[in-house]
């Protein structure tokens, strides 16, 4: 029997680096992020419970597709924008949603 040590033949992945390669970066966050936003000034302003809860939705998509690297400050702000903007519909007008049709 050969025996050939295996941990010379082994490599550690290695993530390609966003700063040689710009394409590689996931613009997801960012869209829902700025979606999430739109949405919520939507529902405060229009009163709009379905716009609002959709900010919601926005901003949970935004926050499972961010980096841990990333600044939590826009994103915290986007997702305490659209919980006031589902709070507030439903202050101003507490009769369940109807359908926007």
């Amino acid at each position: 029997m050969l025996s050939l040590p295996l941990h010379n033949f082994i490599c550690r992945y290695k993530p390609p680096s966003t700063e040689n390669n710009p394409t590689l970066e996931d613009p997801t966050p960012d869209y829902m992020n700025l979606l999430g936003m739109i949405f919520s000034m939507c529902g405060l302003m229009l009163k709009l419970k379905w716009c609002a809860w959709i900010a919601v939705y926005c901003s949970f998509i935004s926050f499972a597709n961010s980096r841990s690297s990333e600044d939590t400050k826009q994103m915290m702000s986007s997702f305490m924008l659209s919980i006031s903007a589902v709070v507030m519909s439903y202050l101003q007008n507490p009769q369940p949603m109807s359908p926007p049709w």
